[in-house]
């Protein structure tokens, strides 16, 4: 082994006692364990990549298309059920997250973990689905990941012991403060201790000692977005098609790394709550928003980055048995890794003029001596002209031509006789062309090394049909390819010959990545800072299709003039813009309006421009200023929502249940079309209740709805503004008709359509009489209505003096303004208070 005893870091994982998905799912009888490849699982070793995959680069918009991640969770039992530990690890990325948290009984943190994962497979203990006593946790989980691999191993492997010596023995130098933060928490390290067990039975490969990045994800430094919300919302995955790029993702994706596409999707799911960073990376975003030469040089060289994180995860794990296929990924790789850090230099040039802290620190880290010692160190083994290529036949001859003359006596006959073979296959082409007088050529395949191609036309060959010594022909319009009994035994001659030159070159890498190794962890540091270079290149591209602004965070929501960026995307034009203001004194938005006017578009968009702010983008808007969201919840009605019936007023039941049992002052809170699914007098209690539960707290809060008796909870809660979205009526030319034209534009106060139901039956074919009817009963029920919820004068007094004292405490906090402007902004906010009490008394005008 190159990197060492393979058997120092894990024991004998044969051992494992594994149940698979299909005998634990919808469980009716004891679990019985199986091992990975008789578990019923359809093949354990397809989809996991073992060490042959091969590093590309891409748009990175597929880049989540295949799940690569392996998930442990355990709960505790008895007094600590709900106390859950998480350890995952990406099988393309060499890093462990440990989590731990204490949940409530909807699990609702750990689903939305695991949604953010989205992991390949799931592991639990055994004892989690017994026999008549399934832990909750267990059928949550099965329930929401129906088509994951789920799998279960005894209770002994989650053991915290074991799990604290795999992170002491695996955990690389750099990380090791890790030790500090969870040798405590016993969960997660158990979790982990089941996890790498696991991960090493199936991939038939251990992780090198001081190779892995071992972190503690803790809940609080990023925001919540429950699984629902982001479905809601479509910040990753389009409802209607899935394959549909009109997503938040795929508004702000122009990454050029796979790494830079992983890291801007976990942002999207879990922006960052800490405000100092945000700025930080937006200051980046504006510096390259403002140097073309810093913007177009950085993007040029990142362009050209593999996906280092699934490089360094092949180079630490070692294989446990020695196959061709191993050796061709280690020398694949090393080039690979060769072309990597190649392109450190050309980095660290275009960071050379930066001027943001950031940017200075990326700098700064790349002058780490450890990336010029093992360029050093591959260049004395390794061709200078070695390159990682496309297609291949040319990457197949990078490999074979890796390692420098004169280094292995051996090696160099072997690739002499490889290279006779080579020519001899062209050779033997080139006479069969003059033989049968055909426009034959030489062409390559992985799956069938060398094969002859010929580009004619049926009617020009003999009788129509090729030689009868050719074989395995096939036709593709006018391009025929095909071999010969010959070529398919020089093409055996060629896979000895080539097998023998990777089993060489594969000794002689090994020997390079030994010296090496002790270095190589300086590979992390640049694969985030790529992947984090990538995704702030990408924030600053989008800005330069569309008019996006610099938000700024304060204690205040107020967006000017912003519209929807995934409508703009759609659209391929600026939508119709809107403001929104909220402050802690003006803190619940009812906002009404006819189906179809934009409440829904409008109640989006807001939370899409808080997301962007929070992970560090600019924003659809004029000016935009924004409060910290530790939560974001979103409750969105759906077309069927119209519908009366059971199960939509249980799913809106339950989304509400949610929000109202994790909900804390520093929510954005988004609710759509509550009630809906039940009866209107039970709809507009459900909704009165909820919103005077909202109100409790200093959450941001906007509430669309069409029950307009909720409007009049303004007259008991200062705190809540009313607005609607404006509708014009226009007569048909025959002047018979009256339709209904939407401006989607904002307005205060609550909407004056109120009959738009019996507008939509005017023009219906419905009888007069019966119309006529509904409105004498409508304008009867209202006028009692307005009668019980009238405003008292002493309510609108104590209205207008709570509006002022808010508008107060605001500009105190966050003023800039000159004493003149100040003296002006004053005057004009007491003025407005006396015209809302037109009789103040003295100590009103004082």
């Amino acid at each position: 082994s190159y990197f060492g005893d393979k058997s120092s870091c894990v024991e004998n994982a044969n051992t494992l006692n594994l149940t698979s998905s299909s005998s634990v799912r919808g469980l009716n009888s004891t679990c019985i364990g199986k091992t990975p490849l008789s578990s019923g699982r359809s093949g354990c070793r397809s989809h996991t990549p073992l060490m042959g995959y091969s590093v590309t680069s891409s748009s990175a918009v597929s880049a989540h298309t295949v799940a690569s991640v392996i998930v442990a969770v355990v709960e505790g039992r008895g007094l600590a059920r709900g106390e859950v530990g998480m350890a995952s690890i990406d099988l393309k990325n060499p890093e462990m997250i440990l989590s731990q948290f204490a949940d409530n009984t909807t699990y609702a943190k750990v689903i939305t973990k695991l949604k953010i994962l989205t992991p390949l497979e799931i592991i639990m203990s055994n004892t989690a689905c017994d026999a008549g006593n399934t832990t909750k946790l267990f059928s949550l989980i099965t329930e929401h990941f129906k088509n994951v691999t789920f799998t279960t191993v005894q209770r002994k492997y989650f053991n915290e012991t074991k799990g604290l010596e795999y992170i002491e023995q695996l955990c690389a130098s750099e990380f090791s403060t890790i030790f500090m933060e969870v040798q405590s928490k016993y969960y997660c390290l158990a979790a982990a201790a089941a996890l790498l067990k696991y991960v090493e039975f199936i991939q038939n490969a251990v992780y090198a000692p001081k190779s892995l990045k071992v972190r503690f994800q803790g809940s609080e430094k990023t925001a919540m977005i429950d699984s629902s919300s982001a479905q809601n919302l479509e910040l990753v995955i389009n409802n209607r098609d899935s394959r549909n790029g009109h997503t938040l993702l795929g508004v702000l994706n122009y990454t050029k790394t796979p790494g830079g596409s992983r890291r801007l999707r976990s942002n999207i799911l879990e922006p960052l709550v800490d405000a100092e960073t945000i700025n930080t990376r937006l200051d980046c975003v504006q510096e390259l928003l403002q140097d073309e030469e810093l913007f177009f040089g950085l993007q040029a060289v990142i362009s050209k980055f593999l996906d280092t994180e699934q490089l360094l995860s092949v180079l630490v794990q070692i294989p446990k048995q020695d196959t061709v296929k191993t050796a061709e990924s280690k020398i694949t790789n090393l080039i690979y890794l060769k072309h990597t850090l190649e392109l450190v230099e050309p980095l660290k040039a275009a960071l050379r003029s930066c001027n943001t802290q950031l940017l200075k620190a990326y700098y700064n880290s790349l002058e780490d001596t450890r990336f010029g010692i093992i360029l050093e160190k591959i260049t004395t083994v390794i061709n200078d002209d070695t390159r990682y290529t496309k297609g291949c036949l040319s990457m197949r001859t990078q490999k074979c031509y890796a390692v420098k003359p004169n280094i292995n006596e051996f090696l160099d006959i072997a690739r002499r006789t490889y290279t006779e073979i080579v020519d001899d296959i062209a050779g033997m082409i080139t006479q069969l062309a003059e033989k049968y007088s055909l426009p034959m050529k030489t062409s390559f395949s992985s799956a069938r090394g060398f094969f002859i191609q010929m580009n004619a036309d049926c009617s020009t060959l003999p009788n129509g049909q090729l030689p009868s010594e050719f074989t395995k022909i096939t036709k593709i319009k006018n391009t025929y390819s095909f071999t010969s009994a010959d070529l398919i035994k020089m093409n055996e001659r060629c896979q000895e010959s080539l097998r023998e030159i990777y089993h060489m070159t594969y000794l002689i890498v090994c020997k390079l990545l030994n010296e090496i190794y002790e270095h190589i962890h300086c590979l992390y540091k640049l694969s985030d800072i790529v992947s984090m270079l990538d995704m702030l290149l990408s924030f600053a591209h989008a800005c330069t299709l569309s008019d996006y602004v610099r938000p700024e965070f304060t204690d205040t929501l107020a967006i000017k003039q912003g519209w929807h960026p995934i409508l703009e995307r759609i659209a391929m034009e600026k939508p119709v813009s809107n403001n929104t203001y909220l402050t802690e004194g003006n803190n619940f938005v009812i906002i009404t309006g006819p189906n179809m006017s934009g409440k829904s578009t409008y109640l989006k968009q807001i939370a899409l421009c808080q997301i962007m702010a929070q992970i560090g983008s600019y924003v659809p808007a004029e000016y935009c200023s924004f409060r910290i969201a530790e939560q974001i919840f979103t409750r969105i009605g759906m077309d069927d929502d119209i519908e009366t019936n059971a199960s939509t007023f249980m799913k809106e039941m339950k989304e509400i249940t949610y929000i109202i049992q994790n909900a804390n002052d520093k929510s954005l809170i988004i609710i759509d079309e509550l009630g809906r699914g039940t009866s209107a007098e039970e709809g507009i209690g459900i909704c009165y209740a909820a919103c005077e539960y909202l109100l409790n707290l200093k959450a941001f809060t906007l509430f669309a709805t069409h029950f307009l008796e909720l409007c009049h909870i303004d007259a008991l809660y200062p705190n809540v503004e009313n607005y609607h979205f404006e509708v014009q009526h226009v007569r048909s030319s025959a002047g018979n008709k009256e339709k209904i034209a939407y401006t989607y534009s904002l307005s205060k106060g609550y909407t004056e359509e109120k009959n738009y139901g019996l507008k939509a039956a005017e023009v219906s074919s419905l009888p007069s009489s019966i119309i006529l009817d509904a409105k004498e009963i409508t304008n009867h029920i209202a006028k009692q209505i307005l009668h019980r919820q009238k405003s008292t004068p002493e309510m609108v007094k104590q209205r207008a003096a709570y509006q002022l004292a808010m508008r107060l405490v605001q500009t105190a906090r966050n003023s800039r303004l000159d004493p003149d402007s100040l003296r002006v902004y004053l005057k004009a906010l007491k003025k407005k208070y006396e015209a809302s009490c037109p009789t103040p008394g003295k100590n009103d005008e004082q």
